[in-house]
């Protein structure tokens, strides 16, 4: 039976990593993730797990016991925010052109510099395209199933995979949640059994060899294949998950997009106070709707493109700042989604909440307010834009 809880999300991803217990567990403490390896290392001095857990010296190491523990056959898991990702960086491509399903924990953080520990999506967006599959939360519920789906994806498909949520917003926020019992979970994240792995007698193998250049690109290729394949396995992971919680998730979330003439497109818990706007100006007439993304990689770009078809305009809202002089990385891969439609909507791109910058029901109304003036008038003006800055200066 289901178990209704208070917790923060921090220990709903512990819970869930306590109801699979997994083999192997490497982790450095870093705010605001540090709450999960010190949930978790509880359970096991408790004797609720039988994880081995590996305290580290850093990041990179804790990446590094991850993969050799995967490598050899083990199911591997980690935590990290913000710098911490960073110091992963090098590994998190070893880990996924070796194809291993290890699940990290994500706290979004924002990066240095300047010095700063709030919540924006900087440090999991700039490792996009190192080869792992990006799953988002907008609340503490959230971050618990997609935590529980993580591992039937991402061992199927052969790649590891990032579980995000927004730090201290649901990292530290105490919600209302409801819990699988504990063998539903194990039950359906199953045993891991690769078919590979070091520790083989049977089979000997290298793991990460040196890719010479007559097999490089080959190995690329194919986890191309691999993350564009994930998308019907996580797409099949959450029919099933839907079955056992009757919790529906996909790609997105389309929220009053059924007539919608305006809309946003937004990642994490920025979601919640969208909807309540929408709410807001449906109340008015307006016809406003959101779309709130889960799945960042493997992109739904067909899918994401097909559901902004019918508005006239939209903003797509960057969490982080991509440094291209044209916009944010959803701002980008949204629009791109977008060239192939016959009727494209007007898009503009709006960065926003960086380094914890508030983020209101004013905030989504303003950017409603520009959408509405864009499609009345077909002026889409600057492209590229910046909301919530203090200074109306530019700094340089």
């Amino acid at each position: 039976m289901p178990v209704k809880e208070r917790m923060s999300g921090n220990e709903a991803v512990a819970t869930a990593m306590r109801q699979i217990n997994p083999d192997v567990m490497g982790a450095f403490p870093i705010t605001p993730s540090t709450e999960i390896p010190q949930y978790f290392s509880k359970y096991i001095a408790d004797g609720k797990v039988d994880t081995e857990f590996v305290a580290v010296e850093s990041e990179h190491s804790a990446m590094s016991t991850c993969i050799g523990a995967s490598a050899a056959g083990a199911r591997a898991i980690t935590a990290t925010s913000s710098a911490g990702l960073a110091f992963m960086w090098e590994l998190l491509y070893v880990a996924a052109s070796s194809r291993l399903p290890i699940t990290m924990a994500v706290v979004n953080r924002a990066l240095t510099g300047p010095i700063n520990i709030n919540n924006d999506h900087s440090d999991s967006m700039g490792c996009r395209d190192s080869g792992w599959i990006q799953i988002y939360a907008e609340n503490n519920q959230e971050v618990y199933d997609n935590y529980i789906q993580a591992m039937p994806i991402s061992e199927y498909c052969r790649l590891p995979i990032m579980v995000c949520q927004d730090g201290f917003i649901t990292s530290h926020a105490v919600e209302n949640i409801e819990l699988l019992d504990d063998e539903q979970v194990k039950a359906f994240v199953g045993e891991y059994a690769p078919e590979n792995y070091l520790l083989k007698a049977e089979n000997p193998l290298a793991v990460g060899p040196y890719g010479v250049s007559p097999y490089y690109m080959e190995i690329k290729k194919a986890q191309a294949e691999a993350m564009k394949a994930a998308k019907a396995r996580i797409l099949e992971v959450a029919d099933a998950f839907a079955k056992l919680s009757g919790r529906k998730y996909g790609f997105f979330e389309e929220y009053r997009m059924e007539d919608a003439e305006l809309a946003t497109v937004v990642i994490g818990s920025s979601a919640g106070t969208g909807k309540a706007a929408v709410d807001q100006l449906r109340s008015r007439g307006i016809k406003a709707g959101l779309i709130k993304l889960r799945v960042f990689r493997p992109f739904p770009a067909e899918e994401l493109a097909a559901a902004l078809s019918q508005v006239k305009a939209a903003a797509v809202m960057d969490k982080c700042e991509g440094f291209s002089a044209c916009g944010g990385p959803l701002f980008a891969e949204t629009r791109s989604a977008l060239y192939d439609l016959e009727k494209r909507p007007y898009a503009v791109n709006y960065v926003y909440g960086l380094g914890g910058r508030d983020v209101t029901t004013d905030t989504f109304e303003e950017i409603y307010g520009e959408l509405q003036r864009i499609a009345d008038t077909g002026d889409v003006g600057e492209v590229y834009r910046h909301i919530g800055v203090r200074d109306a200066e530019v700094q340089r």
